[in-house]
Parts: structure tokens; C-alpha cells; sequence
């Protein structure tokens, strides 16, 4: 059994089970929905199995690895394989998908295509987190979009079009960095080859290593999202169905976090260097600049996709603090974010069905109708604003604890940064609470529609299993975080180690080139052993 390919059938199950959905007799589409649930509950408990059983999170190299030539003319290969860094999110993706499938519970238009599309978008997204051939990363990356874009444009809002539209451009767009930055870095030297662990292995001029970081921070900067190239995501999350905003906010975005870490850090570590005071910056503008501009959303769904924003800022400060704890919170913050998203997003999908409107002018009072949601919603609420005992204060204070304990950086830069982010920190409260305060107090304000409140009910059962399929693990990480971190930190501890030592290699580069040197994007280190302020603002700026 141990030589079963057990990732290339965890991939195949899905996209296999959507091309039987044309044939199966169905009127309604409860047929479909309960075919199409049941074949995400296997994919899951296969996943559960196959690292259960088959997998050792205290290994921190590639295992269950199958490779197989595919397209050898083109040098692709059927490669997979997962470690600490995948594994959790291949869990979560089938833990957020599933739930996905029963939250679309009411769809009656068009059941065979949605469902169809959410099981091939389940299998393109497990191809990302699994593929270990740089081409069949590409080209998973790719197939992913396609039913995203479906997805918005069918059974989105009134502005499904443009939302879909905006979405496709800017991710399609951003794409072909990916394809320009990993032929470059795969016809480097005198082997060509596509696979991500020998790709690390070059030795890649710094010049190159810049360029193609660049070009993957562009791409992947788009997905999880980066200020200033984040505004698809509100649009996106305005108009998409509740099932999938769950899925774009619970796993979409991890997408781009995963691929930094995987390709910007382990492959060029070099280059890493040199941006990562970028990324911090980057990262507390995503903080403040989600946050308030959380304040100026009256769609409850577009508020919740600024929350976003502003709490992936915290990957990119984790991901860029050179430390073990920072790597490890950066990972438990994209877990958590996805857990956390992914059952706020459902609920304001419970309240808009209920209500018809996810204008926040327009609610009030909901807590006298709807209790059970209220109650719901407010856990979720605790949760996002990083309330002791839920997974995403542990995630936040880890990477707090990680960026300020970083003997790389200068103690006026972590000083600012820590003031900034926590003034992000201080406003996430405000606005989660403002909006319960305008959804579920007071009275209520429908003045422009004719449904009558007497009418709406609370959350029904299956409404409430699936909330609390992700309120339980945010409960247990909140107060158990081993129940996460010992699933990677075997893999964080090793990759920010190879960034570590590849600061030395650095401080020998800079002494010959002086491409950044002195200035905000570039790391001052005197000598290999000693590590002084990498991006001092006020020191050659």
C-alpha cells in the first residue's frame, strides 16, 4: 500500500466524479448535490488516511513522492509529492471544500454545471499544493482560474460580469510572470529541468535570482493579496455565492502564501534577502490599509474581504522575519485565516438569504429573528479579531513574537513595524464590532423591500453543522496550537534555517556588488557572523 499513488488518486477522484455529473439522471438537483457531497467526504477521508497513515509530519522532506513522465518533448512530468508546508493545506482544502458543497445546498440553476465546477476546482487546487514540477504547478495554477471565473459569472450578483472580469485580468495577467520567472530559472546552467527541489539546488546568479523573485512576487502578490494589486478581491467576494467566497477566501489566498514560501524562499533564498524588508512593509500596509478600509464598507461581504486583506498582511511579516517562529506563524495564520473566512463568509450567505440584501444600512435587529446566527456570527467575529483562546490570536502573537525577536532587522524597524501593525490590530475589533452592532442591534431598517420579518427564521441544523465544522478547530488551535504546528514545524524550522544561512553567502555578495546596498531593500550585514540591521529606515535611506 505504500507504493500506492496515493496523491495522483486524492487528485483524480474529483475530476474523475465531475465528468460522470453530465450522465447521472436528476430533475432538481438533489441527486447532483448529494452525489456531489459524497464524492467531497471521500476526497477528504482519503486525505485524512493517506497522512494518517501513510505520512510523517515529523519528517520534514518530500514524501508519498510519485513522478512520472508526461510530456517529455515539453520536459513535463507528472511530479508529486507533499511535506509540512503542503500537507495542512491540502487538509484544509478538502475540509473548506466539502463544506462548500453543502452550503450550495439551494442552488437549482444550472446544478450540473456548478457542481461540476466545484469538484475540477477541488482537484486544481489540490494539483497546486501537491505539484512539484514547476510546468504542472503552472499549469494547475492555470485550470484553477477557469472555474473561479465560471463560478462568478453565472451565479454571482447583479455585477457578476465585471466582478468575474476584473478577477480573470488580473490573475491571468499576473500568471505569465510565473511562466516567464521558472523557464528562466529552469534553462539556467547546463541542465534544464523543471523540478522545484533541483531548482533549488542551482546556483542562480543574484542578478537572475532578483528578476525571477520579482516576477513570482508579482504573480503570487496577486492571489493573496498585495496592496496595490488587491482590488479584485472585493469585487470577487461582492458578487460570488457564499460557497464560493468560502472557497476563495478559505483557500484561494493561501494559494499565494503557499507559493512564496515554497518558490521565493526555499528556491531563491538569495534573492529572498534582498526583498524580504520589502515584504514587511508590504505587509503593514496590507494591515492598515484593510482595515480602514474595512470602515468604509457597507457590504457586509466587501468589509469581510478588506478583513482579508488586512490579515494576510501578517503572512508577508511572517514570511520575512527570518525566524523559525515567524515562518511558523505565517503558516498558522494562513490555516487559521482560512478557517475563520471560510465560516464568516458562509454566515453572511445565511443572513443575505434570509434577508435579500447584504447592505448593512439596511439590516438591523437581527438578533430578536435570527439568535442562533447571531450567536454564530459573533464566535466568528471573536475569532477574526484575534480573541485569546481562538486559533487567530495565536497566529497573530506568533508572528508578533517572530518579527520582534528577528536579530536581522534593526531595532527602530521592528519598533515601527510592531506600532503600525498593532494599530491594524487595535482597529480589527472596531470594525467586526461595528458590524455586528449595525446587523443585529438596534431595530430593523428594510424599509425598501417588502419582506415581512415575522417571516425570516434562524440558522436551520445543517446551517449550524457547518459552522460548527469551523468553529471546532479554531476553538482546538485556539487553545491546543500543537494540533497545527506539529503538522509543519519540522518544515518552517528547515526553511528558515536555509534562509539564515544563506545570509552569509549574502554579506560576501554585497562586499563585490552594490546593486541596493545601502538602501530599504537591502540587508546590512557587516560580516558573516554578524547580523545587524537589515533595513534600518533611517540608516542610507
Amino acid at each position: 500500500m505504500a507504493q500506492f499513488p496515493w496523491l495522483t488518486a486524492i487528485f483524480l477522484l474529483p475530476l474523475v466524479a465531475a465528468a460522470f455529473i453530465p450522465i447521472i439522471p436528476d430533475r432538481d438537483g438533489k441527486t447532483l448535490r448529494w452525489y456531489a457531497l459524497g464524492v467531497g467526504l471521500l476526497d477528504f477521508a482519503l486525505m485524512v488516511i493517506t497522512f494518517g497513515q501513510h505520512y510523517n509530519f515529523a519528517d520534514s522532506s518530500f514524501q508519498l513522492i510519485e513522478q512520472y513522465p508526461w510530456v517529455p518533448q515539453l520536459g513535463l512530468n507528472w511530479s508529486l509529492a507533499v511535506d509540512g508546508l503542503s500537507a495542512p493545506l491540502i487538509l484544509l482544502t478538502g475540509l473548506v471544500n466539502v463544506l462548500a458543497i453543502a452550503a450550495a445546498w439551494n442552488v437549482s440553476r444550472k446544478p450540473r454545471l456548478f457542481y461540476s465546477l466545484i469538484l475540477v476546482l477541488l482537484s486544481a487546487q489540490i494539483g497546486v499544493f501537491a505539484a512539484q514540477d514547476l510546468l504542472l504547478f503552472f499549469l494547475m495554477w492555470e485550470v484553477e482560474l477557469v472555474p473561479v471565473y465560471l463560478l462568478i459569472s453565472i451565479w454571482g450578483g447583479p455585477k457578476r460580469q465585471y466582478a468575474a472580469t476584473k478577477f480573470i485580468l488580473y490573475t491571468a495577467l499576473a500568471s505569465i510572470f510565473i511562466l516567464v520567472s521558472g523557464l528562466s530559472l529552469a534553462f539556467w546552467g547546463d541542465r534544464v529541468t523543471f523540478d522545484m527541489a533541483e531548482l533549488g539546488a542551482k546556483n542562480f546568479p543574484i542578478a537572475l535570482e532578483l528578476l525571477a523573485y520579482a516576477g513570482f512576487l508579482i504573480a503570487f502578490g496577486v492571489k493573496l493579496p498585495i496592496f496595490p494589486v488587491h482590488t479584485w478581491l472585493p469585487d470577487a467576494h461582492g458578487e460570488a455565492s457564499a460557497p464560493v467566497s468560502m472557497i476563495l477566501a478559505g483557500v484561494l489566498l493561501k494559494m499565494g502564501g503557499y507559493a512564496l514560501i515554497r518558490l521565493n524562499v526555499e528556491v531563491l533564498p538569495n534573492a529572498h534577502i534582498y526583498f524580504a524588508p520589502a515584504l514587511v512593509i508590504l505587509g503593514v500596509v496590507n494591515i492598515l490599509y484593510g482595515a480602514l478600509t474595512a470602515f468604509a464598507q457597507d457590504n457586509l461581504k466587501r468589509r469581510l474581504a478588506c478583513s482579508s486583506i488586512s490579515h494576510m498582511g501578517f503572512v508577508l511579516i511572517g514570511i520575512a522575519s527570518f525566524t523559525e517562529v515567524g515562518l511558523n506563524g505565517a503558516v498558522l495564520q494562513m490555516l487559521s485565516h482560512g478557517l475563520i473566512a471560510a465560516m464568516l463568509f458562509f454566515l453572511a450567505g445565511v443572513t443575505y438569504e434570509r434577508t435579500h440584501t447584504l447592505s448593512m444600512e439596511k439590516m438591523g435587529g437581527l438578533a430578536n429573528v435570527m439568535p442562533k446566527t447571531f450567536a454564530l456570527f459573533t464566535a466568528g467575529s471573536m475569532a477574526s479579531l484575534a480573541l485569546p483562546g481562538m486559533s487567530g490570536f495565536i497566529g497573530e502573537l506568533t508572528v508578533f513574537i517572530g518579527i520582534s525577536s528577528s536579530d536581522a532587522y534593526s531595532d527602530s524597524f521592528k519598533l515601527v513595524v510592531v506600532l503600525l501593525s498593532a494599530v491594524g490590530l487595535i482597529a480589527t475589533p472596531v470594525y467586526l464590532l461595528s458590524m455586528l452592532r449595525r446587523i443585529f442591534y438596534g431595530d430593523n431598517r428594510q424599509t425598501e423591500t417588502e419582506f415581512d420579518i415575522t417571516t425570516w427564521f434562524d440558522a436551520k441544523p445543517r446551517e449550524i453543522i457547518i459552522t460548527a465544522c469551523l468553529l471546532l478547530p479554531i476553538v482546538g488551535i485556539g487553545f491546543y496550537p500543537k494540533l497545527a504546528t506539529q503538522t509543519y514545524d519540522v518544515k518552517t524550522t528547515e526553511v528558515a534555517s536555509v534562509v539564515r544561512n544563506a545570509l552569509p553567502v549574502f554579506a560576501q555578495q554585497r562586499q563585490q556588488n552594490r546593486l541596493f546596498s545601502g538602501g530599504l531593500f537591502a540587508p546590512h550585514v557587516t560580516s558573516p557572523q554578524t547580523l545587524l540591521g537589515v533595513a534600518d529606515l533611517g540608516k542610507g535611506a
